[in-house]
């Protein structure tokens, strides 16, 4: 079978996401020799690893299996064997450094968000279009095995009228002072697009238009609970973004979702992520991985007594639906479709459009936090 190969600007490679998702993805396709595609042929992709540091580049990219690497964006940009221009650097100056890929005639595909507001965010999907180049953003938390149970039992009808939604996310980012932080300090800071809700309501956009329902409009209030963090370097900073949120979604239908995300709430639950749907045939509780079910025949009926404990183990009343399909890295299901798209112009469900709907969100949530009221979702085109 004939191989082409395709070459992968990867900006933010030494990062989090960069390394661990995006490349180690990357890096498994070309283990199996390649991506296969309709007619045949294989694609094989060629990653180049870019950022500020040589150093971390040059170690990575040996540990990688000797990948080429770049300090120089313009002779990356330059470079006519590089196709594709992947961001998962930080989110501000993204727009910047998507056009500038598109001018150069690249193809572009970003993480999450694609802009810190509407505006660029869909100035971006129209460079896509006038440069001819596709575009794309990573919406990997719907391959997730929970998220695709939980969309089973909407496709099997298991939960008749559905009657609420409710997401519940987060855990406790450390501050810097008894421990380092899990997150980088630019997720604190303005100036270089941080926020927990332009950060982590572009997964709960994806997630309800493609699983739960499209949201209608939004109600929002938001806080900055810990004002000060300590960065990389072990200086104390001013935190001027949101760390802890919460809204109400009304969905297309009028069913209401309740949304709670936090940097500083601490875990007592099955999953960092959890989401509950309740119908009136039957309800079902998700997380990353697992999803539990108790349909409406094998629903208890629960009591309260003033005088003694609860006697019923609410958690043994629920059944866990089981591994059908096979489990699918998120991120690398994301590049499949991207890498098809670009290759064969095979469908691809998150272009840069959907990606402006996740931060047409944000913005609803920020202007009703100044507002104290809802705000209604108008359809984008552009």
């Amino acid at each position: 079978m004939p191989t082409r190969t395709i070459g992968i600007v990867i900006d933010g490679a030494t990062g989090r996401l960069g390394t661990t998702q995006h490349l180690r993805a990357l890096l498994a396709m070309r283990g199996e020799s390649g991506l296969p595609l309709g007619n045949g042929d294989r694609l094989m992709p060629e990653p180049v690893l870019f950022g500020r540091n040589p150093e971390k580049l040059a170690a990575l990219a040996e540990k990688s299996g000797g990948l080429n690497w770049s300090t120089d964006r313009d002779a990356c940009l330059a470079d006519p064997a590089i196709e594709i221009y992947f961001d998962a650097t930080a989110t501000g100056g993204r727009p910047d450094r998507a056009r500038a890929a598109f001018a150069a005639g690249k193809h572009v595909y970003l993480e999450k968000p694609i802009a810190e507001n509407l505006e660029d965010a869909l100035s971006l999907a129209r460079a896509a279009e006038h440069a001819g180049r596709k575009g794309g953003v990573v919406q990997d938390k719907l391959f997730l095995p929970g998220l695709k149970k939980l969309r089973k039992l909407y496709e099997a009808n298991f939960f008749g009228r559905v009657l609420s939604v409710r997401l519940d996310f987060g855990w406790w980012v450390f501050d810097g002072g008894l421990y380092p932080a899990q997150r980088p300090s630019w997720n604190y800071r303005r100036a270089s697009g941080g926020g927990l809700i332009l950060d982590m309501f572009a997964h709960w956009r994806y997630i309800f238009d493609r699983l739960l329902g499209p949201i209608a409009a939004v109600s929002c209030r938001h806080m900055t609970a810990l004002p000060q963090r300590i960065d990389e370097a072990g200086k104390r900073y001013e935190v001027d973004v949101e760390d802890h949120a919460f809204a109400m979604f009304e969905l297309e239908g009028g069913v209401l979702a309740q949304i709670g995300s936090s940097w500083t709430s601490r875990v007592k639950r099955d999953d960092l992520l959890q989401i509950q749907v309740d119908g009136t045939l039957g309800s079902a509780v998700c997380g990353l991985h697992r999803c539990f079910v108790q349909p409406l025949v094998m629903t208890p009926k629960p009591f309260f007594s003033p005088e003694q404990p609860q006697a019923m183990n609410f958690d043994e009343q629920w059944h866990e639906m089981p591994d059908i399909e096979p489990f699918e890295n998120g991120y690398r299901a994301g590049w499949e479709l991207f890498l098809r798209y670009v290759a064969e112009d095979a469908p691809f469900p998150a272009p840069l459009l959907e990606g402006a709907k996740s931060v047409q969100l944000a913005e609803a949530c920020y202007r009703s936090h100044r507002e104290r009221r809802w705000v209604e979702l108008e359809p984008l085109s552009l």
